[in-house]
């Protein structure tokens, strides 16, 4: 099993994310920081409840991650794109 890389936080930035996160009630957009890093991109809900299950549910794998942060945030982008989830930051929000 591969582990995350520590700083990396390409899996907090890089997808949208729907469902609340504490501190960011209706989720975040594609692209956009999740306010639970901290100042060396580490989220400060890892092993925590109230963690959401969308970013526990998340594992690191050589696909994903690939060989960099860049990389990761490469393939991230592509997915959400891909999948229709896509929300550039420029048309949040969208209601």
């Amino acid at each position: 099993m591969m582990e995350c890389r520590l700083g990396c936080a390409a899996c907090c930035i890089a997808p949208s994310i729907s469902s609340p996160i504490p501190g960011m009630p209706h989720g975040k957009r594609a692209g956009e920081r999740c306010v639970q890093l901290d100042e060396r991109d580490l989220c400060k809900l890892f092993g925590k409840p109230e963690r959401p299950a969308v970013c526990s549910g998340l594992q690191p794998s050589q696909e994903m991650c690939g060989n960099s942060r860049e990389q990761a945030m490469h393939y991230l982008g592509w997915l959400e794109r891909e999948t229709g989830e896509f929300t550039p930051a420029a048309r949040w929000p969208l209601h």
